[in-house]
């Protein structure tokens, strides 16, 4: 199924009203000024048919998000003292007894991995990934669980040690563990569930940490994993959340984030120090946060579905195409449209529509990693731009029959 991580492997190769009101992606985009700084730059813009893959820039920020950046722009702030207040209000709104916000899923990885390796002890948290005398250096993982992103974890000079079952996990506990952690995504391939995982980390004493990126649908998984026993549990800001691309939220135990917070950024000579995060995205991720939880996501919902249903109307005439409707169980569980052709009657393979689309005027991006057929999602369109994706679709099947 395509996600995240399939994405990094392939990136190589009617008008709606009310909160889904926007400007199409095909009209001119120019700044305040009147500059349009991607027409200056040479960089196209294109049609999101894809999702919410960092390589394509994620989502567009809800006008909440802008407003807090364009308040905090100007202004000063003590930046620790932010930190601390947007983390407690994120943390009421999320029912967690703690948040912070570091600068994407990946650095809150990378914190919440020093926050159990280190603690806020001054000297480790100064040594770390490079001298790991007398820490704790070894993290706990499901082998179908590996992912890329597991080298933010790395980061912190600790190896992985890979196991299967619920036994092997057991077995593999000892006094060099520092933490369990689970790729939220990969909860069916795994033989440990995550209500298990929790469990085994609770009787062995070891901190468990849920990556749930791309998980923040439907909204009460943003406090779904606390409540159940995860001790870290990370989310991306700029996914379906809608907030800065630049930001992300680690909820969990008081005691962690409060060392994960001294293991990143604005502090000096740490692991974190790298994963800055300003003002900008401290109030902006809060805003984020508060207009996602008071979203009407039922009347989303019902939007997505009608933006797919327009592409299945426009190409249902087209011979041999048939159609079929997706929603992922786990990780941008949202409607995805499968469609497929016999191509001896459509003359195109899959890979061929697929760049047609992306070169095409306007550029179109959909989902990767299928080769079975023409993938993509409709969460990241705006005002209008269903009705160009099924007009283009329909134009480069239909010229290939």
């Amino acid at each position: 199924m395509p996600n995240r991580r399939n994405f990094l492997k392939a990136a190589s190769a009617a008008p709606m009203s009310g909160a889904f009101a926007a400007s199409a992606a095909t009209s001119k985009v120019v700044s305040a000024k009147g500059r349009d700084y991607f027409k200056e730059l040479g960089v196209r813009t294109m049609i999101n048919a894809a999702g919410t893959y960092t390589a394509l820039t994620a989502s567009l920020m809800q006008p909440e998000v802008m407003d807090a950046i364009n308040y905090t722009s100007n202004k000063f702030v003590r930046l620790n003292e932010l930190h601390d207040a947007v983390g407690r209000r994120i943390a009421e709104m999320l029912q967690c007894e703690a948040a912070m916000v570091p600068s994407g899923a990946a650095a809150a990885l990378t914190a919440g991995t020093a926050a159990c390796v280190a603690g806020s002890d001054p000297d480790a948290i100064r040594r770390i990934p490079t001298d790991m005398t007398g820490l704790k250096t070894e993290v706990i993982i499901q082998k179908s669980h590996r992912y890329g992103y597991d080298h933010a974890v790395r980061n912190c000079g600790v190896s992985m040690v890979e196991v299967e079952t619920a036994s092997e996990l057991e077995r593999a506990v000892n006094k060099r563990t520092a933490m369990m952690l689970f790729f939220n995504a990969n909860n069916n391939e795994g033989k440990i569930k995550d209500e298990e995982f929790v469990r085994l980390g609770k009787k062995h004493g070891i901190p468990t940490f849920n990556d749930a990126a791309a998980d923040a649908l439907p909204v009460e998984n943003l406090w779904k994993w606390t409540k159940m026993g995860f001790d870290l549990v990370a989310f991306s800001g700029g996914k379906g959340i809608r907030g800065p691309q630049s930001a992300g939220m680690l909820l969990g135990r008081r005691d962690l984030i409060a060392a994960a917070r001294m293991n990143a950024s604005p502090n000096g000579d740490t692991v974190g120090r790298g994963n800055k995060v300003n003002k900008e995205e401290l109030v902006g991720m809060m805003a984020a946060v508060e207009a996602y939880v008071k979203r009407d996501h039922a009347a989303e919902w019902k939007e997505w579905e009608r933006r797919l249903n327009v592409v299945v109307t426009a190409v249902k005439s087209i011979p041999s195409v048939t159609t079929e409707t997706f929603v992922p169980q786990i990780a941008n569980s949202v409607p995805h449209l499968h469609i497929r052709w016999d191509q001896s009657k459509v003359k195109s393979t899959y890979a061929d529509v697929v760049k047609k689309l992306r070169e095409g005027e306007p550029s179109i991006e959909t989902t990767p990693g299928s080769n079975d057929s023409l993938y993509m999602n409709f969460w990241m369109l705006q005002a209008g731009e269903a009705e160009i994706v099924a007009r283009r679709v329909k134009e480069v099947l239909k010229a290939a029959v």
